[in-house]
């Protein structure tokens, strides 16, 4: 994963907070957009110019016991696209216990527009989502 070619957060013109980045990954220009939401995480990954593949990510604890919480439950689905792809599943997955693991009860829709489906490239998705987090 390279440096970003730019950056920009969130100011006066757009009401939900966000971050928008372009970089290069794996010889692809990938465009990101995290938005934050009241109870949602929006992350918009393309390199083809528009959405791909639409998933939805969130953990619930459930309560043992009166005193007792379970590890967290992480639910990933394919809303819209491609079913057969297991690292994008992965991909959200990781993204979603990160958010929950700092301590944030959002949960992630994630939209991944990609030439490539690689692991590699999917990794370097994941880096750039969490430095540029906003949870």
């Amino acid at each position: 994963m390279e440096v970003p070619m730019n950056s920009t957060q969130s100011g006066a013109h757009f009401p939900v907070q966000h971050w928008s980045l372009s970089l290069d990954i794996k010889g692809n220009k990938t465009d990101i957009v995290i938005s934050k939401y009241e109870d949602t995480f929006l992350v918009i990954v393309t390199q083809i110019g528009c959405m791909g593949t639409i998933l939805a990510a969130n953990a619930s604890i459930l309560l043992k016991d009166e005193s007792v919480f379970s590890d967290p439950i992480y639910n990933v689905s394919v809303l819209f696209g491609k079913r057969d792809e297991p690292l994008l599943l992965a991909c959200a997955r990781q993204l979603i216990e990160h958010i929950s693991g700092s301590g944030s009860a959002r949960s992630l829709v994630i939209s991944l527009g990609l030439k490539d489906h690689s692991q590699g490239t999917l990794k370097d998705i994941i880096v750039a989502v969490i430095e540029n987090r906003l949870w």
